[in-house]
């Protein structure tokens, strides 16, 4: 069939995960053989903040490793939704784009003779939004659209208890199998990797607690990637004996967790205190490329991983000390957990996973679809 799918950017991941798990659906669906045309905005605020930073020789580097992912950049003003949408079996609209596009295809969708057009319309929310700052929904005309595709199950239920929308699968991010793979080549180098970005002070008290503050005491080796550290951020990195080297092309990660012992996953506060279930990319990530992970507090109320097994959970900082000490001490131990969060995800959580849920979830709405033979039991809900 042929898919439409209208978000933020797919060129630019800086300070942007979303493109993370979007770039491997999309691969998966145009090698299953279904047709995707990717929209974004021309002036999107990710890249236009990647360029700045790193000119465009990063577009060309992401073109050569996602080949599947040849976005279409638009300017919302001009844009020709007939053109755009002709033929299309399925429309998706991310929830980081502009409140405006997002009403012009729900009209599209309806038509001017009331009549409904053929493609089914869902709306993809990602965010914490919805449960932090529910007023911010009524930016959002989603009076026309046939659905929602929420990332998690708290999310999913707001929308049906709210009728913001009249049906709601969940839809978890995953992994890209193809790209986050253990890199066996790669001797570590060093103790510990953190990718991530500072956060907006959503988990400036948590990174003290659950990153800085044991890489001192333990006097780790380590390494932060990310983007958007202010300069008191950098301060304690730096004093903690840190090494922080700012942004990292998301596809590059996995040699980082390669070079490097283990790593830790820090959520922001939104996701542990009004999102229960949502783990975010980044535990996906890497478990997928096979290193020790510890986390911080959050609750897998959705039962997506073994916590104890796939990974281990720390609930103050005494305690990630404790377990990235035992961890570093026995190899073994890090190596046999890691292969088993490794096996998690490549048995429920990859992006091909997701590809297939789609499909499905496609075919519940009435899309004439192809579904996979034998299919996986999609991980969704309606109402």
């Amino acid at each position: 069939m042929r898919i439409v799918l209208f978000c933020h950017s797919l060129l630019s991941d800086w300070n942007h995960g979303n493109a993370h798990f979007l770039r491997g659906v999309v691969t998966e669906l145009a090698l299953r053989g279904h047709e995707v045309h990717v929209y974004e905005p021309r002036d999107a605020w990710s890249l236009q903040n990647l360029i700045a930073d790193h000119g465009e020789a990063p577009l060309d580097e992401v073109k050569a490793v996602y080949p599947h992912v040849a976005p279409i950049r638009y300017d919302l003003a001009s844009l020709d939704l007939d053109r755009a949408l002709d033929g299309a079996s399925l429309v998706i609209v991310h929830e980081w784009s502009e409140p405006e596009l997002v009403a012009r295809v729900g009209a599209h969708r309806v038509g001017v003779n009331r009549a409904r057009a053929s493609y089914q319309l869902l709306f993809h929310d990602t965010h914490h939004r919805s449960v932090t700052d529910p007023g911010a929904m009524a930016r959002y005309d989603l009076a026309h659209y046939d659905g929602v595709l929420a990332f998690g199950r708290v999310i999913r239920d707001l929308y049906l208890a709210r009728r913001w929308a009249r049906r709601a699968f969940i839809w978890h991010e995953a992994a890209d199998a193809r790209v986050f793979r253990p890199r066996r080549e790669a001797a570590p180098e060093r103790d510990l990797v953190w990718v991530g970005n500072w956060g907006d002070e959503e988990r400036t008290r948590e990174l003290d607690e659950f990153l800085i503050g044991p890489a001192r005491d333990l006097g780790l080796s380590a390494r932060v990637h990310g983007v958007r550290y202010p300069e008191h951020a950098r301060a304690a990195l730096a004093s903690a004996g840190i090494e922080y080297r700012g942004w990292l092309a998301n596809y590059r990660a996995p040699e980082a967790f390669g070079r490097a012992r283990l790593t830790v996953h820090v959520p922001r506060r939104p996701y542990v205190e009004s999102l229960p279930g949502i783990p975010t990319i980044r535990p996906f990530e890497a478990m997928a490329c096979a290193i020790p992970l510890v986390c911080s507090p959050w609750n897998d109320a959705e039962e997506l991983f073994s916590p104890g097994r796939d990974y281990l959970v720390a609930r103050d900082g005494d305690e990630m000390k404790r377990h990235l000490r035992a961890l570093l001490a026995d190899p073994a131990m890090a190596a046999e957990m890691a292969e088993r969060g490794r096996k998690t995800v490549l048995a429920r959580h990859t992006c091909a996973h997701r590809a297939e849920e789609l499909l499905h979830i496609a075919a519940d709405l009435g899309v004439d679809v192809d579904l996979p033979a034998p299919a996986a039991t999609p991980h969704r809900a309606t109402a």
